[in-house]
């Protein structure tokens, strides 16, 4: 099952990208709450406490929020970044009920080493890495898993071999999750026929230029004196 963890939010009217500056800067994060039948509420999270909840919460972690005393379950949504220095921009927040079912992305873990890894050489390519689900909060799993110990090389697992209890799997069946690969052989480099020929040749004669009016040997060899 999923775990729950908690957060004190506190609920704010201003919005806006200045706004949102001017709460990072004071060591808040903007986010928001919606779903459930509610309207979306903007709230401000104390940042330090934001990041002790995002440095062990997954895609399937339930968020206990208290906003202006009152308790409710959330899903992190989505947590907005920064490009290069990574650090949380804004959160979003999807408040979910008991009784009422949700759709949510849950990571697929695989288990095991494959047959055509250990004994063919093989490698493991795992192409799918969560899968869509419709299910009630009280069964919300952490994680899927699938065992792959018996994939030889050639061999795939598809949605289809996913089993989550208590939910219903979105995403198509035949979709692949994995397979196991045959290992790349790089190719010899081919040696050209014409370096090789080339490899018993003499270098090459570089002539030092002569200066001007100065005659070139094949002349003094080739022309007899000139009579006086």
């Amino acid at each position: 099952m999923a775990q729950t963890m908690t957060l004190i939010a506190v609920p704010r009217q201003e919005t806006g990208k200045g706004i949102a500056r001017q709460l990072r800067r004071a060591g808040e994060i903007p986010a928001v709450v919606y779903g459930a039948g509610r309207e979306p509420e903007a709230l401000k999270i104390p940042q330090a406490e934001l990041d002790k909840v995002l440095a062990i919460a997954g895609a399937s972690t339930i968020v206990e929020l208290e906003v202006g005393g009152k308790k409710l379950k959330a899903l992190i949504r989505e947590v907005q970044r920064h490009a290069t220095r990574l650090n949380v921009l804004h959160v979003d927040f999807m408040e979910i009920r008991a009784g009422e079912k949700i759709t949510v992305h849950t990571p697929i873990r695989l288990e095991g080493s494959p047959d055509g890894v250990r004994n063919q050489g093989g490698i493991l390519d795992q192409v799918l890495r969560d899968v869509e689900i419709k299910v009630l909060p009280r069964y919300l799993p952490e994680f899927v898993t699938l065992d792959v110990t018996e994939l030889s090389v050639g061999q795939s697992l598809h949605v289809s071999d996913i089993v989550v209890p208590n939910a219903e799997i979105l995403d198509d069946p035949d979709t692949t999750i994995c397979s196991v690969v045959a290992p790349r052989v790089e190719a010899e480099p081919v040696v050209e026929a014409e370096e090789e020929e080339e490899e018993g040749l003499e270098p090459e004669l570089i002539r030092k230029p002569r200066a001007e009016g100065e005659e070139g040997d094949e002349a003094e060899a080739g022309s007899p004196d000139q009579e006086g």
